[in-house]
């Protein structure tokens, strides 16, 4: 029982290793790097994006703000003027302006949260991208260095015409009766 265990274990790793150099370590891992990029990529322009869209969010909040301030300078004219009717509509306009202005502060919130987030994210990727390119770097000049090896030890040979005509006589004197 021992013994075949021994040996289903010798062929799973003689199976593993050969599996192994038919998925190329190489190619496996550019196509990694490959990923890794685009990932780093797309994580980089959500970035550009949540950035410009909470820009966008402080410009409203900004506007809203200054509409807010010209409402109050309109409303102290309605209430000198006695004039309820129209400071009716305008409290309903600022409190409107003011719900949408708590309302975009927590959405600049939020975007405060996920930019941190994903730059967090983007920064530990780009960390992985590069160790992923050091090892990258460091297979290939082994695979290389390998190949230059295996070329060093079966050089290509090439044999002259009058080397063979001259073995070939030899072959045939060896071989003629005397």
């Amino acid at each position: 029982m021992a013994l075949i265990n021994r040996i289903s274990r010798l062929f799973r790793a003689d199976m593993h290793a050969v599996l192994d150099r038919l998925e190329e370590p190489d190619i496996l891992l550019k196509q990694a790097v490959r990923e890794m990029e685009e990932s780093t990529q797309h994580d980089g322009q959500r970035l550009k994006l949540l950035r410009h869209e909470q820009g966008q969010v402080s410009e409203r909040i900004t506007e809203l703000t200054q509409a807010i301030t010209q409402i109050e300078s309109e409303l102290d004219l309605c209430f000198t003027a006695n004039n309820e009717v129209l400071a009716r509509g305008l409290v309903r306009r600022k409190l409107e302006s003011e719900h949408f202005v708590k309302f975009l502060h927590k959405k600049r919130e939020d975007l405060a949260k996920k930019l941190v987030e994903l730059e967090q994210r983007l920064h530990e990727n780009h960390a992985r991208l590069q160790a992923m390119q050091q090892k990258l770097e460091l297979l290939s000049e082994e695979l290389t260095r390998n190949r230059t090896l295996d070329s060093g030890l079966a050089p290509e040979i090439t044999v002259r015409e009058d080397e063979v005509e001259v073995a070939f006589l030899r072959e045939q004197q060896k071989r003629t009766p005397t």
